[in-house]
């Protein structure tokens, strides 16, 4: 029998999912114990996969994939994996690029001729691709999720009214990470290959590879063993808001199990979907480390001296955080998919993965402090909390994670529970704890905003674009306020 080379590969990955590694066992039990001391904190749930050179090491859900009913996550449990899911439009793009339907340095106009001259002649499919394109991001735009993301979109018509704005800077010349620009890939796709890009990934990437268990979610589907989506409040789990799956699109509707991206994870090493000159360019790092659909970084591990260089992404959607990182050199990977909105923990649980690994003893996870002072929320005035979080880190400063997102996750606590004042008061303490970060200063704009404030939110918007030039929240933001009407403020008020 003649063997095709893509179906061989597939045949190949799928006898690495089952077999053991040799002496595995020990190193098995130690993965699984940090893994589950981050569950028990409340820290991750979902499904875990680690694996070497030799093959699979850990192999294991935690917790519930359905809270209701107490189903369990298990290793074949079907998570939404958000903007993980650019690296699968990244692989069709560059397929049509090696069919020469593509080419990298088209112009977006001859790629989508509807598509707007002005803007659309100076965007190529590379900008699309490495973020650099300029051209906003639909995501960060005021208002977005509580107003649009509900709602069902036709590809052509949310192209139009919500991935066609002007350019925040001339194509090429930075990075702002766009998912307007990897919705308007899958748009691409489309014109193409004259099918969905539902088709398209599945036909190119998921049969080839036999990821059976790999697709285009769609919500009205009955689809089996579906993971929900949560989020964590100071009184539990909550579940997470509803969100129409044509919105995130090509930037992040796909879904997947640890089992199937593995089988991604080991068809990376070989060259049966793309011609390895080209992939190469997927691994090749632009500005901000980003190739195409991947970023590639050093994680230092937990001794501070062992550096690994890593090829990574994250995604987060309502109810959602994924994080797959490959190291290449060792052929080691870990891919991590939650279902409760942890996607804070996954970068440092992933890093005391990797750490036992190479034979350093992985730090236990410490308890957040949001969650500590959470459980006063309700009892307490926000004055006595922060009081609390003053005291708590001049005390036992290591015993708790006291981590910027903290105190950001706090406040928009605050500000959806409509504490707006209060919220101010959290997202103030935070940029006095983190001055250097233009992320917190956006929150603070964003409370200031929200509290009608608008010179202080113009203030803070603009001394988050002194931190981090062109972010595009506070951009989008400080053009809705318009000019102020008296000569600004020229320090930030914390």
């Amino acid at each position: 029998m003649n063997w095709n080379p893509v179906r061989l590969l597939s045949v190949l990955a799928v006898l690495l999912l089952f077999v053991p590694v040799a002496g595995a066992a020990p190193k098995a039990q130690e993965l699984d114990r940090l893994v589950t001391q981050y569950h028990q904190l409340r820290q991750f749930n979902g499904a875990v996969l680690v694996a070497n050179e030799k093959g699979v090491i850990l192999k294991k859900g935690y917790g519930f994939a359905n809270f209701e009913w107490q189903a369990p996550n298990t290793p074949d449990t079907k998570f939404r994996l958000a903007s993980v899911s650019k690296q699968f439009t990244a692989m069709v793009v560059l397929q049509l690029v090696a069919e020469g339907k593509l080419q990298l340095d088209d112009p977006l106009v001859k790629l989508l001729p509807d598509y707007r001259k002005d803007t659309g002649s100076r965007v190529t499919l590379t900008h699309l691709l490495n973020h650099t394109s300029g051209i906003p991001n639909y995501t960060s735009a005021p208002g977005f999720f509580e107003k649009v993301s509900r709602n069902p979109y036709k590809v052509a018509d949310f192209v139009k009214e919500f991935a066609s704005g002007d350019l925040q800077f001339e194509p090429g010349s930075k990075f702002a990470y766009s998912n307007s620009g990897y919705f308007l890939l899958g748009a691409i796709i489309e014109r193409a290959t004259g099918k969905t890009y539902a088709q398209a990934v599945q036909e190119r990437i998921f049969d080839k590879l036999g990821m059976k268990s790999s697709g285009y979610d769609v919500y009205a589907t009955v689809l089996p063993k579906r993971a929900s989506g949560y989020e964590l409040e100071p009184e539990g789990y909550i579940n997470a808001p509803y969100l129409d799956m044509s919105i995130p699109y090509a930037a992040g509707s796909l879904y997947s199990t640890v089992e199937d991206l593995y089988l991604w994870d080991r068809a990376l090493y070989a060259d049966a979907l793309l011609p390895s000159a080209l992939k190469q360019k997927m691994f090749t790092p632009g500005l901000e480390k980003y190739g195409f659909g991947w970023t590639i970084e050093p994680m230092k591990l937990q001794d501070d001296k062992t550096e690994l260089a890593t090829v990574t992404h994250s995604g987060g959607i309502n109810g959602f955080s994924t994080r797959i990182f490959r190291i290449p050199a060792s052929r080691e990977v870990v891919i991590l998919l939650d279902n409760t909105s942890r996607g804070d923990r996954l970068k440092e649980l992933a890093n005391g993965l990797f750490s036992a690994l190479h034979g350093i003893t992985p730090k236990a996870p410490r308890p957040g402090i949001r969650e500590t002072l959470s459980q006063t929320l309700d009892k307490a005035p926000v004055a006595d909390l922060i009081a609390r979080y003053r005291d708590l880190k001049a005390k036992k400063a290591d015993a708790y994670d006291f981590s910027e997102q903290q105190l950001n996750g706090l406040g928009y606590q605050f500000l959806r529970a409509g504490r707006v004042t209060d919220a101010i008061e959290v997202f103030k303490l935070n940029v006095e704890m983190f001055p250097k970060n233009g992320n917190l200063y956006d929150s603070l704009g964003e409370a200031y905003l929200a509290h009608g404030d608008k010179e202080q939110a113009r203030v803070n918007y603009r001394k988050a674009l002194e931190l981090e030039p062109n972010m595009p929240s506070a951009v989008e933001a400080l053009k809705t306020l318009g000019p102020a009407a008296t000569a600004p403020a020229t320090k930030a008020v914390p």
